[in-house]
């Protein structure tokens, strides 16, 4: 089942990432995967050319079905493996609202996050204002609901993307606690980036 599946993909990168969990979470170890360098121009490379025609990471085939949009790919692997591992779009017609309004904010979320980093002068208030609604998490400590979703497969690499790069702990405390929930789940553990464990971060976040 997963030997139909390839994927090529960047370390750091949030969009390969989710991808990564959300294989993780659906079972579907052992796929056909290959990680290749930014620094070298392995994303230019023939070989994903072949796949994603833009030249970007992640590209992803199942099958001959060619998706290299990285939400997009979440949604198809649910949709194609939804009655295996765990279920990642709720039931309940309320958390099911919720996670599709938590799953496109992430857009907004993702282009003003990489604006942060390139110009970390600007007030995070202002570039990220959808970050307390972000991580206003339920009981259980998810985004939408009582159970891990699409949400958090999707949003938390964006936020673990923010902690690489130094962001204060102390000064958003929701933040650091969705952060730290979420951090040792087995499928995110499983796919942390080889990168983050090799070298260290960086603190040009850590005055925002």
């Amino acid at each position: 089942m997963a030997k139909d599946i390839t994927l090529l993909w960047g370390s750091g990168s949030p969009p390969c990432w989710r991808i990564m969990i959300a294989l993780e979470e659906k079972n579907l170890q052992g796929y056909n995967q290959k990680l290749l360098s930014f620094e070298k121009g392995e994303h230019k490379s023939k070989e994903v050319m072949d796949i994603n025609p833009r030249g970007q990471l992640p590209s992803f085939k199942c099958g001959d079905k060619i998706i290299n949009e990285s939400c997009g790919v979440c949604f198809f692997l649910e949709s194609k493996y939804k009655s295996q591992g765990t279920k990642l779009i709720p039931d309940c017609d309320a958390e099911q609202a919720l996670m599709f309004q938590r799953v496109f904010e992430v857009n907004t979320f993702g282009d003003k996050m990489g604006m942060l980093v390139r110009r970390c002068r600007i007030c995070l208030s202002f570039v990220l204002p959808c970050s307390d609604i972000t991580v206003e998490t339920t009981s259980g400590g998810f985004l939408a609901g009582k159970n891990f979703s699409l949400a958090d497969v999707i949003v938390f690499p964006a936020i673990a993307y923010l902690y690489r790069f130094g962001l204060s702990e102390e000064r958003y405390p929701k933040l650091t606690e969705y952060y730290k929930n979420l951090m040792n789940r087995p499928s995110i553990k499983a796919t942390w980036p080889p990168t983050w464990k090799e070298t260290p971060g960086q603190d040009i976040l850590k005055d925002i």
